[in-house]
């Protein structure tokens, strides 16, 4: 799948939860015109913004930071409406009491930890204090009220979790806005699809077929995430059958909230426009 001049490097979230996009993109994809490179959220997006990568599942708060240089793929994401089950606040008292305490948080994911900020700040009206901290549950949790955690951090403590309660926070933000939520988004930089129309046209199809050929038989994936993170068949198919991948109108819908929140809470510095791609073509803007 290496090469040493590959014409497109694509990112990819070392997290189980973009697994069916990626499962069988390389036998979909074989070619040297592509390399793909594995990462955290936190790294990949920084790669993507400093074109180190040309592709790939970033943050969607990475995207919109950097929406001016990057357009999306229609079709493809890791979304959710409600339960996301891997990005989940754990606490030892009801929300409604911790939302001015101190909060330790993980720094492999923006869009998660903003996500949090909007809950606290902007549904339940508090003033937490934050901390970041590396995902070790029980060292967060020493002189906090709550810690999150995200990907399989999070699915591992919750499968051992007898001690706090946890919040989902898919189910959270469903609850407050009654919309999708989108964690991760596929974005290509605007040069890239300039120099490789077509070539970024082949790779969205293999990672569609991807996706569909997952979704069709999951069991090999499912096989690899028990043997890998751990965990029962029912879980990995209720997991990856609880999350969507889809990216259309109802998704972008929630996205576009979730990035008016972030705005009028200061934390991109301008209103977000998303940018879809259509084959070969740089123009479709959602409001």
């Amino acid at each position: 799948m290496s090469s040493l001049d590959p014409k497109i490097r694509i990112g990819r979230i070392n997290y189980t939860n973009v697994w069916p996009i990626y499962y069988y993109f390389p036998e979909e994809m074989n070619s040297s015109e592509v390399d793909i490179i594995e990462q955290v959220p936190t790294s990949l997006n920084k790669a993507m913004a400093e074109g180190q990568i040309d592709m790939g599942p970033i943050s969607s708060f990475s995207y919109g930071q950097f929406f001016e240089d990057y357009m999306l793929f229609p079709d493809l994401s890791v979304s959710s409406y409600g339960e996301v089950n891997s990005i989940l606040l754990f606490h030892d008292k009801p929300l409604r009491e911790i939302v001015n305490g101190k909060i330790m948080l993980p720094t492999t994911s923006a869009t998660s930890v903003n996500l949090l900020k909007i809950i606290l700040e902007k549904f339940y009206k508090g003033k937490p204090t934050y901390e970041y901290a590396k995902p070790n549950l029980e060292q967060m949790m020493e002189g906090a009220d709550a810690a999150l955690l995200i990907g399989d951090d999070a699915i591992k403590e919750s499968w051992r979790n007898q001690k706090y309660m946890i919040t989902d926070l898919g189910q959270e933000w469903a609850k407050w806005t009654g919309k999708w939520m989108t964690f991760a988004v596929w974005a290509i930089r605007k040069e890239t699809i300039r120099k490789y129309p077509e070539l970024v046209t082949t790779i969205f199809e293999a990672f569609k077929a991807s996706k569909e050929k997952a979704h069709r038989e999951p069991k090999y994936m499912i096989e690899e995430a028990r043997a890998t993170v751990g965990g029962s068949s029912d879980y990995w198919h209720h997991y990856f059958h609880t999350l969507c991948y889809d990216f259309a109108a109802e998704q972008w819908e929630g996205l576009q909230s979730y990035y008016q929140y972030c705005y009028e809470l200061g934390f991109l510095p301008k209103p977000v426009q998303i940018g879809i791609w259509e084959d070969n073509n740089l123009a479709r803007v959602t409001e």
